[in-house]
């Protein structure tokens, strides 16, 4: 049988040994702290019971016997007091760097399949586009095929636009990112936003109970990106024929917004890392499901932005709401 370690099985058997090798040494060198500490008495007694033949008295109630008996426990107190102390300290710092490791290993993972699904999802569009043009220069097509054939080039062409839009804004996100603040009628960019989606998913159901809102200050594009991705996020993981409701409303001085499904729905457990970025359900229905991880995390980060908050809560009796909270100023 052929059995390979890869590097990152190779370091972690490394590091696994390494501590070991450490723990092992440290509680030895203990143990031999204590026999020296152990004899070193042995030897006091000793003498103690030569010096009790001499003067023809009790060496146990001299002040000599008392203060060295004292010592002798004072150094047995410290040996097992730092011992345990720097052994547990040994410990946490093991369970750290293991931990650390597992982030790293995680973390890594989650970058190649991002790679390879950013891969993927330039590839798609570029392909299909691709594909278009050459059946446009190589073909005769009647006015019906033009038009069919123009609308898929244009949703693919929509789809790598957004895809870029993504990435560019993810990075700027992470970095130096400040919102540019202004007068904005929410409404009127969610009613833009879900036309360009009915577009783009013709099976999907969007209702939006247009609620009239005060404007809102906040970034345009910022509230562009967390819609789209919001709404999106709802398709993909529902059926095609897709019921998507968003609500708006005002609660607490400030701007509540839902977006609510019928679709797979979220674990408890991973509400919370469904934010990070790269990180995608790990079921077989999403893995099937196109994205890059970066939709949810650039909702958080939006949201942070403008100082609001994001839950993420089920829907009775099947799928999400996710819920966005965006103060007055």
């Amino acid at each position: 049988m052929n059995f390979k370690l890869n590097k990152t099985d190779k370091m972690r058997c490394v590091t696994f040994f390494a501590m070991v090798y450490i723990v092992v040494a440290f509680g030895w060198w203990s143990i031999l702290l204590l026999r020296k500490n152990e004899e070193l008495w042995q030897s006091q007694l000793e003498t103690f019971k030569i010096q009790e033949q001499v003067d023809g008295k009790l060496s146990e109630s001299t002040p000599q016997y008392l203060t060295a008996k004292m010592h002798h426990e004072a150094q047995s107190k410290m040996i097992w007091g730092e011992g345990l102390f720097l052994f547990a300290g040994l410990i946490w710092g093991v369970y750290i760097i293991n931990r650390s490791f597992r982030k790293e290993i995680a973390l890594a993972n989650q970058q190649r399949n991002f790679l390879l699904s950013v891969t993927h999802e330039l590839r798609s569009p570029i392909s299909s586009i691709q594909l278009v043009l050459q059946t446009f220069l190589k073909r005769k097509l009647d006015e019906k095929q033009v038009e069919s054939l123009s609308n898929s080039a244009l949703k693919e062409s929509e789809r790598l636009n957004e895809l870029v839009n993504n990435l560019l804004l993810s990075a700027k996100l992470e970095t130096s990112f400040v919102p540019l603040f202004e007068d904005l009628k929410v409404n009127q960019i969610i009613e833009e936003i879900i036309a360009k989606l009915k577009f783009r998913f013709p099976k999907a159901n969007f209702k939006f109970e247009n609620k009239e809102l005060p404007a809102i200050k906040a970034d345009r594009q910022c509230l562009v990106s967390l819609f789209t991705n919001l709404l999106e996020n709802a398709v993909k993981y529902s059926n095609q024929s897709a019921d998507i409701q968003l609500n708006n409303r005002i609660e607490n001085n400030s701007f509540v917004f839902e977006v609510m499904d019928k679709g797979i729905g979220i674990a408890n457990d991973e509400k919370e890392r469904i934010f990070e970025k790269f990180y995608r359900v790990g079921n077989e229905e999403t893995r099937t499901s196109k994205g890059t991880g970066l939709g949810l995390f650039i909702v958080s980060q939006i949201v942070k932005a403008h100082q609001g908050t994001v839950q993420v809560l089920d829907n009775q009796p099947q799928g999400s709401i996710f819920k966005v909270s965006i103060p007055y100023s």
